[in-house]
């Protein structure tokens, strides 16, 4: 809902600065008419953006919390009210349900006062209540998606805890590296003097002085170059080559796949089920994809759809998705259970996920070992080569 700052006369003819959420601008005479101000000057406010992206868990405790206190005759208005007052949450999202209710209990619609939040909630939330608002049914959409929420949030922690251990191992082995290069092989290095030294040692001192000397335009190169490969992602052309890439890299790939397409079938069905039209529920399920790829893929898809063809065989052209998913929702079709046919498939392929975020940890393992193998081994061949070679002299 639109704010508005303005400047009125009271019955004392003094003057009264304010600021006021309004609809439009009658509204703004009307509100203040009630406080027995009269309207003499007004300006609109841009609308504050919240930039705060809320969680997964977050999205699905609202849910669970709306539908329950829905579920025993509690109006949204309260509901809001009591979300509200507790304790607990962070403050940007505490805020955000401040706003909520301010619009709610002025007349805004539940659907339409998240909307005005900007990105703060998920579209595919936004829509689902939009639907539950028109059929009546907003404490069983409540229901389905805290339901659905939760099972997103379940996913994305397992894959988060799976790729850890990972991430923790290859700080790791930077940083033990960067100690022998940095601290223990400059010492040793000096006291060898100048007696000629085998290529590899040499190798190995020509680094460590670039290490040494360039310390700082590493960090600097290497901030450069995280900022940089941002910027160049935000490029459309840049990022649809890249998720198309990731979706044919080995190991990664498949598991992204899975992931999409449990993402898919469980948005589409959350939304069909709840009364969406197919066309509509496509348009939506494209867009919380999070694969610029495949997204792009989808104003075909739906056109397909629209002309008459079955869901089944216009997926199939979807390059990105299993290919299971095709038969599974074919299957649906004829058995004219399509909304239970893509929950069990959701539920199939998050299992399948897990299994392979796994995988991927499991397959990381022995790379990462490998790796810090054979770096000490190059650096024991550039200590142990000039040694024998010390040992030799010394024996002549």
């Amino acid at each position: 809902m639109p704010k508005y700052k303005f400047a009125a006369l009271d019955v004392q003819n003094n003057k009264i600065t304010g600021e006021a959420d309004a609809r439009d601008d009658d509204e703004l005479r009307r509100i203040l008419h009630g406080r027995e101000l009269f309207l003499t000057k007004f300006q609109q406010l841009d609308e504050k953006k919240y930039t705060y992206r809320i969680r997964a868990n977050e999205v699905s405790d609202f849910c669970r919390q709306m539908a329950s206190m829905m579920g025993s005759g509690i109006t949204v208005v309260r509901a809001m009210d009591i979300i509200k007052e507790r304790d607990g949450g962070s403050p940007k999202l505490q805020a955000i349900y401040e706003k909520l209710h301010k619009d709610i209990q002025q007349g805004t619609a539940l659907s339409d006062a998240m909307r005005a939040h900007g990105n703060a909630f998920p579209l595919l939330l936004i829509n689902m209540c939009a639907s539950g608002e028109a059929s009546g049914k907003l404490e069983n959409v409540m229901t389905r998606m805290a339901i659905h929420y939760d099972k997103e949030h379940r996913l994305n922690g397992k894959i988060t805890t799976a790729t850890r251990y990972p991430k923790i191992l290859a700080g790791a082995t930077v940083v033990v590296i960067l100690i022998i290069f940095m601290v223990v092989l400059p010492d040793f290095f000096d006291e060898l003097g100048d007696m000629e030294l085998p290529i590899v040692t040499r190798a190995i001192i020509a680094f460590s002085n670039f290490l040494l000397n360039q310390w700082l335009f590493i960090i600097i190169g290497g901030l450069v170059a995280v900022v940089g490969v941002k910027y160049i992602l935000t490029i459309d052309s840049v990022r649809l080559a890249f998720d198309r890439s990731l979706l044919r890299a080995p190991v990664i790939g498949s598991l992204l796949r899975t992931i999409y397409t449990a993402r898919f079938s469980r948005t589409l069905s959350s939304l069909y089920s709840s009364g969406v039209s197919m066309i509509r529920a496509l348009e939506i399920t494209g867009t919380i994809v999070m694969n610029r790829f495949i997204s792009g893929q989808f104003p075909d898809l739906v056109k397909d759809v629209r002309n008459g063809e079955a869901l089944s065989i216009a997926v199939r052209k979807i390059e990105g998705f299993d290919s299971k998913l095709a038969n599974t929702i074919m299957i649906g079709e004829e058995a004219g259970r399509l909304d239970d046919m893509l929950i069990s498939t959701a539920d199939s392929f998050e299992y399948e996920a897990e299994e392979a975020a796994g995988k991927l940890v499991a397959l990381s393992e022995p790379i990462m070992i490998v790796v810090m193998g054979i770096v000490i081994m190059t650096v024991l061949l550039s200590v142990m080569l000039p040694m024998a070679t010390m040992y030799d002299n010394f024996g002549m």
